[in-house]
């Protein structure tokens, strides 16, 4: 019998319709007051809505509560207290008050602070964020909460994205209401975050330490057959996925989580799960749930989940693509040229806000995305390239292009597809193809940011995005505030012919792939940051801290904080690929393969004493492998002494540059010579599962 699925939909979540038949009338208008306008919410009207919330987790089989977070480990946290409140003669009842509702004291001395925080500084905040709902998961309440010290630095990655998301709100209310407007008073930031992952066996899983502690292959082989045939793309779902993917969406669809689109994306085991949009703070939400449930689901089918951005050499690695857009009050979507994109001032006002935040802050939407693990896809010829530019298609180019030389735009006419077979239905044509090696493109009524990694939280992109705009915005209302209303439209199309003369540079239509274009980027002047050290140096750059201090997104001892917890994160990351992958190498590989020429040794003995063999081809192979051997035992000792030196710097960003410099450099010619081993390597003398098993078992 097929589930009701409008029933199961946010069945397990402390949504709007529970919250009304929950909550006493006046508490729930107060409630939905507080989440609309942001404003302070009354302790009285905590208390109620902590009683109602409490009776429903029970009715749900909750027993316990905690305050859920999303500090900068990357991951989210949470420590759980059951509801349970003693009373006399050694009973207890279920007790739930306001203020543990809005504020909860987990332990901040153990999360990273970027020296925020000294170690015996233990005191931190949770407070609940009411906008984003609550939710039941493993017979536990789930309050989304901020985290913050005990002086009120924020320590999270929520806290800074609400901030931007009232600065953008701020500013573009103002512009609008400038326009005449006058009935918007807030907007919203809507983000949707499609998911990459690949699927692995369990069982094959257990037995790769480099998955295990890194998430991605450190050794291995190519298979015969990758990608190249194009046949995974879209491709039909295999029993086993098919199964995983409908119990995923069922669980995320319990939580809210509107789970649309699912399919294989391009590389083997590789797939994609897309929701629908919501408001940036509860997508975010939404999209650390995704990822923690994706992995929980696979689980129950015996598969892991790879979040990794590259788990696998020579095939596709996997993205997150950030759909964002900007949207009233009054339901207008602000990136919607609507029928004439031309004529629309309120249009082009806001898509030249966006131009003139891109290329500005460029540098701050590459290190958003920075990590070791997105470094080797970013340029990758599967990613966008590390230039941030913008793609907007041949019309909105030719607009912008009439503006700025005064010449009239011929809107182009909507052409039938003919698809040469009458029995196919008539559809029009887009006005403008897509453009998937850009960085950041314009694909109808958003932006889709291409740039960031599948294991990364879209907070952070978000927030430079949101604040860069803003930025923007407030620039231009500078610049039109005491126009006269009868001069507003020519002001605007000044405005907007200015700006687009300044900063059509990262305006770019073509094939971000190619040298030619990176060869172009630079003579555009545009950055061309290859790496996280390379990036991640642009935090702390006096135009960029001036950015985030003068609309208080960050104070500027967050952003140092940010920065050094970025650097050594990345140092981490390596230093921790180093050790495995020596690991592997000593106590799994080279036995492996001196068992394999011990026994072709012996072999080749054995036929020489029973008559005369020459043995040529076991010979050439015995030698081969012997210098393999070699040549891999002294790379391995490289990266050893490599590693202590790395370990030995003291200074953060000198040691993150010797790790991509020296260690990665190590790891990729100690990997070369080993790969190249086991092409000649049984299955059965290799200690570990290959790319054939791991990629095409299931």
């Amino acid at each position: 019998m097929e589930k009701n699925i409008p029933e199961l939909y946010g069945s397990l979540v402390f949504n709007d319709k529970i919250m009304r038949e929950k909550l006493p009338k006046d508490i729930y208008k107060a409630l939905r007051k507080t989440i609309k306008n942001n404003t302070h919410l009354e302790l009285d009207v905590a208390n109620s809505v902590a009683v109602a919330m409490k009776e429903w987790a029970i009715e749900n089989g909750a027993t316990h509560f905690t305050h859920w977070f999303q500090p900068m480990t990357g991951f989210t946290a949470e420590k759980h207290d059951s509801f349970i409140s003693p009373i006399e003669n050694g009973e207890i009842i279920m007790d739930f008050s306001g203020k543990e509702l809005v504020k909860g004291e987990p332990d901040a001395s153990s999360f990273p602070s970027g020296g925020l925080r000294a170690t015996f500084e233990a005191r931190g905040y949770t407070a609940w964020d009411p906008t984003s709902p609550a939710f039941i998961k493993d017979g536990t309440l789930y309050i989304p909460t901020a985290f913050c010290s005990y002086n009120g630095e924020a320590l999270d990655k929520k806290t800074p994205l609400l901030r931007s998301m009232e600065t953008l709100s701020k500013e573009a209310t103002k512009i609008l209401n400038l326009l005449g407007q006058t009935e918007v008073t807030s907007i919203s930031t809507t983000v949707g975050a499609e998911q990459e992952y690949f699927l692995v066996d369990k069982d094959l899983y257990k037995k790769r330490t480099d998955l295990i502690f890194t998430g991605r292959t450190l050794l291995g082989a190519k298979p015969p057959k990758g990608q190249e045939m194009e046949d995974h793309y879209f491709g039909a779902l295999k029993p086993r996925v098919s199964a995983y993917m409908h119990d995923l969406d069922e669980e995320l669809w319990k939580l809210g989580i509107p789970a649309k689109t699912k399919h294989n994306e391009v590389a083997p085991a590789q797939h994609e799960l897309a929701p629908i949009f919501d408001t940036a703070n509860i997508a975010v939400d939404h999209n650390q749930l995704t990822m923690e449930i994706m992995k929980k689901v696979a689980e129950k089918h015996n598969l892991v989940c790879l979040l990794h951005e590259k788990p696998f050499d020579g095939i596709n690695g996997s993205g997150k693509h950030n759909n964002w857009s900007m949207t009233t009050n009054t339901d207008v979507n602000l990136l919607d040229p609507g029928h004439t994109p031309a004529e629309n001032t309120q249009f082009l006002i806001f898509l030249m806000a966006v131009i003139k935040a891109v290329d500005e802050y460029s540098d701050l939407m590459r290190l958003s995305v920075a990590s070791a693990g997105n470094d080797h896809r970013l340029g990758a010829n599967e990613a966008p390239p590390a230039i941030v530019s913008i793609f907007l298609g041949d019309e909105l180019t030719a607009v912008l292009d009439s503006i700025e030389n005064g010449t009239f735009f011929q809107e182009q006419k909507k052409i039938q597809m003919e698809t040469g077979a009458s029995v196919l239905p008539h559809f029009t044509k887009d006005t403008t193809d897509r453009n998937r090696t850009s960085p950041f493109a314009f694909t109808g009524n958003k932006f889709e940011f291409r740039m960031l990694g599948s294991s990364a939280s879209v907070a952070g992109p978000n927030i430079v995005i949101n604040t860069a705009v803003a930025e923007a915005l407030a620039r231009f209302y500078d610049e039109l505030k005491d126009t006269k209303p009868e001069d507003m439209e020519n002001e605007v199309h000044e405005l907007v012919k200015r700006a687009i003369v300044k900063h059509k540079k990262v305006i770019f239509n073509g094939n971000g792939y190619t040298d030619e274009w990176v060869k172009e980027a630079e003579n555009r002047g545009l950055l061309n940051l290859t790496s996280t050290p390379d990036a991640l140096p642009c935090f702390i750059t006096k135009k960029n801290i001036d950015l985030f201090t003068s609309h208080g997104i960050y104070t500027e001892s967050e952003i140092y904080s940010r920065y050094e917890i970025l650097l050594e994160n990345y140092c981490k990351t390596l230093h921790i690929e180093a050790k495995t992958l020596k690991d592997m190498v000593t106590t799994d590989f080279l036995p492996a393969l001196m068992k394999y020429t011990d026994s072709l040794a012996q072999s080749i003995q054995l036929k020489k004493s029973i008559g005369d063999f020459a043995c040529n081809a076991q010979t050439k192979l015995l030698k081969t492998l012997a210098e393999s051997y070699e040549s891999i035992y002294t790379l391995e000792e490289k990266l050893e002494a490599d590693t202590a030196t790395a370990e030995g710097i003291q200074d953060t960003l000198e040691a993150a540059k010797y790790y991509q410099s020296t260690i990665l450099s190590d790891m990729e010619e100690l990997r070369t010579v080993a790969d190249k081993a086991e092409e000649y390597l049984p299955a059965s003398f290799l200690p570990y599962p290959n790319y054939k098993e791991l990629l095409f078992s299931i």
